[in-house]
Order: C-alpha cells, then structure tokens, then sequence
C-alpha cells in the first residue's frame, strides 16, 4: 500500500511539473493545463497526507515518522496550497506579462 501511494503521489508530482512547463509555450498561456498543474499539486499534498496519517510512527520511514500526528500530516496540505500560491503569484507577475 505504501508503495502504490508513493507511487501516485510521485506520478501525480511529474505530471504536476509536465503540465506546469507545458503551460506556456509557442501557443501562448493554456489555462486549463495551468490549472491541472495547480490541481495535480493538491492531489499529490493530500496523497503525502494519507501516506504519513497510515505510516507515521511505524518505522516506515524517518521522513514520514516526521509527521506523527494528524496536525503535522495536515501540514502537507497545507504546504502543496502555499507553494501553489506562491508559484501563481509568480506566474501572475513575473511570466504572464510576457506573454500579453
């Protein structure tokens, strides 16, 4: 089960920075692929948060034992949401004005 989680989690993280650098290119900004690549982050926060809420405290990992409480897994959450927002806010002021 961990590994089937990890791997999601790691396929959905690729397809997050695929989408992202896929988002803009010859054809201009494509919306909807940059908004997958925001939705693939969460899914990959919320896939980090299940792996560490099942095997936190199990010696599994040390990385995931981290997270031994469901405040901590949440942080994850938390995490893939404020890189999301940091990564728009940067798009929003610094790239798509190139592209205008």
């Amino acid at each position: 089960m961990l590994t089937t989680l990890t791997i999601l989690a790691a396929a959905f993280f690729v397809a997050h920075v695929g989408l992202l650098f896929t988002s803009f290119g010859k054809k201009g900004f494509q919306k909807t692929k940059y908004l997958w690549s925001h939705i693939t982050l969460w899914i990959t926060g919320v896939l980090a948060c299940i792996i560490t809420l099942l095997f936190a405290g199990k010696s599994v990992s040390g990385v995931i034992d981290v997270f031994d409480t469901p405040m901590k897994s949440s942080l994850l959450i938390i995490l893939s949401l404020v890189l999301s927002l940091i990564a728009h806010t940067i798009v929003k002021t610094m790239v798509l004005p190139k592209y205008q």
